[in-house]
């Protein structure tokens, strides 16, 4: 038998082809064990990834990869790396914990290999394999979340509240001032609620601990055609003064809340000063939410006018205007049973009158006309949806004079009983509000007066119209006190519609109409009033405004001489500090 003989170099070829072995066998653990690359058990990359400048041949090495300490045998490697193959049997899908660890780089009897599968022995697998990102430090939502939770709001409307959710059923806060009418207050306009502004122009206020107060200061020049509002024949037209002060305020609590709407001002006329004259209006409201359907309310209010020379109550020439006030206070109880809501609050409210000086310098005494009203009002509303909320309401009041007779010799104190019902509703976020309707009847104690029913209005809407433009609507009727011989009490009925118009962010253009009607019960004495207004508000930065109004007031009675009409101009500057 003939033996071949070696092919000469076959040394060469076999070192050659051991080499190549080598490397198709050698895993891609090896190479990350030498490598030593931190390990990230939170991410694994994916093969078809890439770093740019990484080595193609560097792997994660994560899945499937175990090593084979000196001694060990062929044998024992392949079970490992059967065994931590991510498709061995129940080790399916799970991430191996194994970490490759670094092998001697020469003279080791160490042996690696690599049995993560059939597709990891591919040259084209190691190619796309990458290193493993870097290790991430701390958590990816806490700077997202401190960038949210933690800044600082500076604007009132900005603050955080957190409150209960509790939703009682809202109650008027003015009576009709405790019985007494004043002209001036429903077709003056000085002292209205501020309109809506821009936030870019909105006031930031000042903190005082747990409160954001709102102060603000207006001075106003302007002209005046009749101050004193009397007829027309007799007027006495002026120069106008105008300086009008607010106050507004609102605590920061995380529950419950006090607030505050404080507004008042000064007319002086200096070519008239029999006409010079204040006026003012405010409330201040606690709310305490003594859980989630039990709430208190606790309000205080006041409103200060002056009675017109003109009116039936004062039949005499007066040489100034006599002051008249009410004040108040309210205190309730709101509980809420599932969509069911009831309220319960008692009422007090005080006027009175300031003794008026006569043209001649005698003294014209006022004080029988002082009273106290008290009252109990009871209102439930049943909650359709979060969109409207109808309810009843019943009033029961007793008006008791300070003196048992006035000066004409008759007895004045009555007893109310008013029926009314409504609803309160925010339909679509654009007209939100509440309307109510009823009946109002009274009774008094002397025989000579006769018992008056009338009916009541009451409502307050509010038309966002256009992102530039608003509507609100209002009225209020009820029966007030006279001390006109042989009538019972006056209806009155007030209503006001005003439009505001944002022509710019900064630039606001505002016109309004009022109307007023007092019929007194069993004499021929009627009054309509009306009132128009057109203001310009211009707002330089959230500190300074400049304002421009102007004013006509027109009321016409069936009483001789008491009927006027005025134009009233008026310029002046807002401080927001």
């Amino acid at each position: 038998m003939t033996r071949a003989a070696p092919n000469p170099g076959w040394q060469n070829r076999s070192l050659a082809g051991l080499a190549v072995t080598a490397a198709l066998v050698l895993s891609p653990g090896t190479l990350r064990a030498q490598t030593q690359f931190p390990f990230n058990p939170g991410r694994d990359a994916r093969p078809d990834e890439a770093i740019p400048g990484a080595n193609p041949f560097l792997s994660n090495g994560l899945r499937g990869n175990s090593f084979t300490a000196p001694g060990a045998t062929g044998t024992d490697a392949a079970r490992s790396g059967a065994s931590d193959s991510p498709t061995s049997g129940e080790n399916t899908g799970a991430r191996s914990p194994t970490r490759a660890l670094a092998g001697a780089r020469s003279g080791s009897a160490t042996v690696f290999s690599g049995t993560s599968g059939a597709n990891n022995r591919a040259p084209t697998n190691l190619l796309r394999q990458r290193a493993a990102p870097p290790r991430r430090l701390g958590s990816a939502t806490v700077r997202p979340t401190r960038a949210v939770t933690q800044t600082n709001a500076y604007d009132l409307r900005l603050t955080p509240v957190v409150r209960n959710p509790v939703v009682g059923v809202p109650l008027p806060t003015l009576l009709p001032a405790a019985g007494v009418q004043t002209p001036g207050f429903f077709l003056g306009t000085a002292l209205r609620r501020p309109l809506s502004i821009d936030e870019a122009y909105a006031p930031l206020g000042i903190k005082v601990g747990t409160f954001t107060v709102l102060p603000a200061v207006q001075q106003s020049v302007g002209y005046d055609s009749n101050p004193d509002q009397i007829n027309n024949r007799f007027a006495k037209p002026s120069l106008a003064l105008r300086t009008d002060g607010e106050l507004l305020f609102r605590s920061d609590w995380s529950s419950s809340e006090l607030s505050g709407d404080l507004r008042g001002g000064y007319s002086d006329y200096p070519d008239n000063k029999g006409a010079s004259r204040p006026n003012g209006v405010g409330a201040t409201r606690l709310r305490v939410d003594v859980n989630r359907d039990t709430r208190i309310d606790v309000e205080g209010r006041f409103l200060f006018d002056t009675q017109r020379a003109g009116t039936p109550d004062l039949a005499a020439a007066v040489a100034s205007r006599p002051l008249v006030s009410t004040y108040g206070t309210t205190f309730g109880v709101t509980e809420r049973f599932n969509r069911l809501q009831v309220s319960v609050r008692g009422l007090f409210d005080r006027s009175e009158f300031e003794d008026a000086q006569l043209a001649g310098g005698a003294i014209l005494r006022q004080s029988d006309r002082n009273q106290n009203q008290f009252g109990v009002q009871l209102r439930a509303g049943y909650e359709i949806s979060p969109v409207i909320t109808p309810f009843v309401d019943v009033l029961a009041d007793n008006r008791i004079y300070d003196m048992r007779v006035d000066s004409t010799g008759i007895r004045r104190d009555s007893d109310g009983l008013t029926l009314s019902g409504g609803a309160t509703f925010a339909l679509a976020r654009f007209v939100t509000g509440e309307v109510s309707v009823g009946l109002q009847h009274r009774t008094y104690v002397d025989p000579s007066l006769r018992d008056l029913t009338a009916p009541v209005v009451n409502a307050a809407l509010t038309w966002i119209a256009s992102p530039l433009t608003t509507v609100r609507f209002s009225a209020l009727t009820g029966v007030t006190e006279t001390t006109v011989v042989g009538s019972s009490g006056v209806l009155t009925q007030s209503a006001t519609l005003e439009v505001q118009h944002d022509l710019l962010r900064n630039l606001s253009l505002i016109g309004g109409i009022s109307v007023l009607s007092n019929d007194y019960d069993r004499v021929t004495i009627n009054e309509r009033g009306f009132s128009a207004t057109a203001r310009l508000d211009y707002r330089f930065n959230r500190w300074l405004a400049m304002r421009g109004s102007y004013i006509y007031q027109r009321l016409d009675s069936s009483v001789s001489g008491s009927s006027f009409h005025a134009n009233t101009f008026l310029l002046g500057l807002r401080i927001n500090p």
